[in-house]
């Protein structure tokens, strides 16, 4: 399956802001946004020129398929289920997008970025209700239970991750218990509890075009 592979840094410097890909490395004096604040390329100093009502639209939509490591079809077919149920369009795009498990893992604190819960759910490391999954996609549904395998509870990543991030206790739509390495998602999110900085109502207009 196609994956982009280029430097992740370069992405939160395109859009302008940090997407939080590369874990602690954003919070540090490392950050690549912070010590080269414009966007990459040749010309990225120089770009002064006013953005269309498009290009906004466009920008915040290639902004959340980078937050989630989220390629073009895959958002669209996310973005169709969204126009099909019931609710707003928008808040339902991002509600089925912090339900995937690649994103719980990462919420509850298990891994450092979201990259790296995809690869660790990937190798198999989590179970959601006593079942291997290794769906980075699997969406959850309320009740669902993640945890960390038995074979895999003593892997580092996932407790310095732990004892690195303050997530999943702060997030009141998930329960953490780190003394079980489990966490549940207890309902599905509404907007105001989903901590990420976009207008997913140009990504609405974008498409309704």
């Amino acid at each position: 399956m196609a994956r982009y592979k280029d430097a992740n840094c370069k992405l939160c410097r395109r859009e302008g802001q940090k997407l939080f890909l590369k874990g602690s490395r954003c919070y540090s004096d490392k950050c690549a946004l912070d010590r080269r604040p414009y966007a990459p390329g040749q010309h990225g100093q120089n770009m002064r020129r006013k953005i269309s009502e498009y290009g906004l639209q466009l920008r915040e939509k290639q902004k959340v398929r980078r937050i989630y490591g989220i390629l073009e079809k895959q958002f669209r077919n996310y973005f169709k289920k969204a126009e099909r149920a019931r609710g707003i369009t928008g808040e339902n795009l991002l509600a089925m997008l912090e339900c995937r498990l690649d994103n719980v893992v990462y919420r509850l604190g298990f891994a450092p970025s979201r990259k790296s819960a995809r690869q660790l759910v990937l190798h198999r490391h989590f179970s959601v209700n006593g079942g291997t999954v290794n769906i980075p996609s699997y969406g959850l549904k309320p009740k669902d239970i993640v945890k960390v395998r038995e074979r895999s509870s003593n892997l580092d990543i996932i407790h310095e991750a732990l004892k690195s991030s303050g997530r999943g206790t702060d997030i009141n739509w998930l329960r953490l218990d780190k003394a079980k390495l489990e966490g549940e998602l207890l309902e599905i999110p509404h907007r105001e509890d989903i901590p990420v900085d976009v207008q997913e109502q140009l990504i609405v207009e974008l498409y309704s075009k």
